[in-house]
């Protein structure tokens, strides 16, 4: 909460980019930019950097060649086909790119819910935790804005500043409510064509490198177990939308009480309904063996994949066709390309395209 405070922002999730000026002995991370594939793609916006004299070196082969970055130098990541790199503290806040919504200054670790869970086009999806909106974002270009998100959060002033962000972004089909998660009423005939749902919740923010030195060093174990019974009650929640096929699971925590714990218990009160997808093979860290399947999850953190602390786990109902291939995500199959189409949605029906960068 101090950190919060100090830092002037109300959610872990927006501590999550790295920071000018981390604290002394901080790693350093790389600063990861996602191209918003709303408003262009790829290759314009690596052209549009190189015209501002940076170097492209091509696509990273390893987590190693990432952090061996200096200079005007950058990459494209080896995991995510939107994610660039460059040199740690890179700094884009006033660039036109930035400013313009045509990129988005996101850790890459926060990248990986959206990716995983890979919402096919047209899909309806709920991001539960939404704010500060930066997933949000990420899952609407996977949507190429065609479909629907619902996404929730408490606080007036951050759905304010999210609904600035998403437009910034050029997000059309999207629905923010002021209200608590838990508090949704999953028969509503409002959400009946959920297939999707984001679920970020409150956690320790144990992961994040750019801590102050006063922040106290690791939550109580009475905090812990207090979080993670939260966690456990609003994914269970998630699970009990009718139509739910995919659900991701992140936190910003590196404590397994509130990672494989709740991922495990959540498991074991649904019985057979649900199972743990093994997303992402390539990734290097997996979650903790606790238990069988716990492989599937995803673990990140600054020394193994130069990152932020970070889990994700994505489940899957059974018994019924996958809604994507479980060992790989759509987004990881589809190469990003030019000039693609978008829905406006019901809510906003003026036509938008691509605005090639300049």
């Amino acid at each position: 909460a101090r950190l919060k405070v100090q830092r002037k922002v109300s959610r872990n999730e927006d501590l999550l980019a790295p920071a000018e000026g981390a604290s002394p002995g901080a790693p350093q991370l790389p600063r990861y930019v996602r191209v918003n594939t709303l408003k262009t793609c790829v290759d314009d916006v690596i052209d549009f950097f190189k015209r501002q004299g940076y170097s492209y070196l091509g696509k990273a082969s390893s987590v190693e060649e990432l952090s061996s970055l200096s200079g005007k130098k950058f990459l494209l990541d080896l995991h995510l086909p939107e994610l660039l790199v460059f040199p740690p503290q890179t700094d884009f806040h006033n660039n036109q790119l930035y400013t313009s919504g045509h990129i988005i200054l996101q850790d890459k670790a926060s990248c990986l819910p959206a990716f995983l869970l890979s919402p096919a086009t047209g899909s309806h999806v709920i991001d539960a935790c939404a704010a500060p909106g930066n997933k949000t974002s990420h899952v609407a270009a996977i949507l190429k804005n065609k479909g629907q998100i619902f996404a929730f959060d408490l606080d007036t002033k951050r759905l304010a500043t999210m609904n600035t962000m998403l437009m910034r972004a050029g997000v059309t089909s999207f629905e923010l409510a002021q209200q608590d998660f838990l508090k949704v009423d999953p028969r509503d005939s409002k959400y009946s064509k959920v297939t999707y749902i984001l679920l970020d919740p409150s956690c320790s923010g144990s992961g994040m490198v750019n801590r102050v030195p006063t922040e106290e060093a690791a939550p109580s174990a009475e905090r812990l177990q207090g979080l993670a019974g939260f966690q456990r009650k609003i994914l269970n929640h998630a699970l009990s939308f009718p139509a739910v096929r995919r659900l991701a699971y992140s936190t910003c925590s590196v404590h397994q009480e509130e990672n494989e714990d709740v991922v495990h218990a959540v498991l074991q009160e649904q019985g057979s309904a649900f199972r743990l997808v093994n997303v992402l093979p390539s990734w290097p860290c997996r979650g903790l063996a606790t238990f069988p399947g716990a492989e599937c999850c995803l673990r990140a953190s600054p020394a193994d994949t130069l990152t932020n602390g970070f889990f994700v786990a994505v489940l899957e109902r059974c018994g019924e066709e996958a809604a994507v291939p479980s060992s790989l995500p759509t987004a990881a199959e589809v190469s990003l390309q030019q000039g693609g189409g978008v829905d406006p949605g019901a809510a906003h029906k003026k036509k938008r395209k691509k605005q090639r960068v300049k």
